[in-house]
């Protein structure tokens, strides 16, 4: 019959159900937004046991591929991912036409950025972002929290914290930095960048993380850390940056030698 499963199979029978139905996914025969079968349909039609279905549906979810809305029942995850390009994401370039990082990648793939600037503000260096930018912990630094959108759907919250004497009086304090912002900005004080070090891991986020994120059941955050030098070899931001797992694609292009 159409649709069975292979009970000889290695493969567990809820993983060979996740795998016919992700193949419909990436295949657009389940597009973007679309409703999945029932759990009663998707038992007829593999002969399978109610629990399988539901790991097999769980499983998609912790892949970020589906959403389930309580009630209503699965549905395709609705909004493409963000390619970022490691390779050219600080570009020069981009600050030199007004751009920050974001806006340039997102406008670059055909979707509609949005910032949020939740806070700009003095406060105390925690301990670990006082070590990276090499002041004491507790000293005064500024920070700018924002929350990233993709089309619509929040897909990344960050945190920079800069030493408050390159801030201090200058538009990196104010909510709006101005054009290519605040890269463009320490480049205009002096500060010519040369090179970032990122530190990069994958947890599960935190409920006010999965809230701001609108993050569903089982879908990690990528947290990463990074650490912005100038010519002088002086750190002059930390970015604290928590990513939703489901909604990046990380590009890297590296030197064979």
């Amino acid at each position: 019959m159409p649709g069975r499963l292979d009970p000889t199979s290695d493969t567990p029978l809820y993983k060979q159900i996740a795998a016919r139905l992700r193949d419909q996914i990436e295949n657009s025969e389940l597009k973007p937004g679309a409703s999945l079968p029932s759990e009663s349909s998707l038992m007829e039609q593999y002969g399978a046991a109610r629990g399988t279905v539901r790991q097999a549906l769980g499983l998609l979810r912790s892949e970020g591929s589906i959403v389930i809305a309580r009630g209503r029942g699965a549905f395709v995850r609705d909004h493409a991912p963000v390619r970022r390009l490691a390779h050219d994401r600080f570009s020069r370039a981009h600050r030199a036409a007004g751009q920050s990082a974001f806006l340039a990648e997102l406008e670059a793939q055909g979707m509609e950025p949005e910032v949020e600037v939740l806070e700009v503000g003095p406060r105390k260096a925690p301990t670990d972002v006082a070590r990276r930018l090499g002041i004491r912990s507790g000293a005064k630094v500024l920070i700018r929290r924002r929350r990233y959108l993709a089309n619509g759907h929040p897909v990344e919250l960050a945190t920079s914290y800069l030493p408050w004497r390159l801030a201090e009086g200058s538009p990196i304090a104010e909510p709006n930095p101005g054009p290519g912002g605040i890269y463009a900005r320490l480049e205009e004080a002096g500060h010519r960048l040369a090179f970032f070090a990122e530190d990069l891991r994958a947890r599960m986020p935190l409920p006010e993380e999965a809230k701001a994120l609108a993050l569903g059941g089982g879908v990690p955050v990528i947290h990463l850390v990074r650490t912005a030098y100038d010519t002088d070899d002086q750190a002059v931001e930390v970015c604290d940056t928590l990513m939703a797992a489901d909604s990046f694609i990380l590009s890297y292009r590296l030197p064979a030698d």
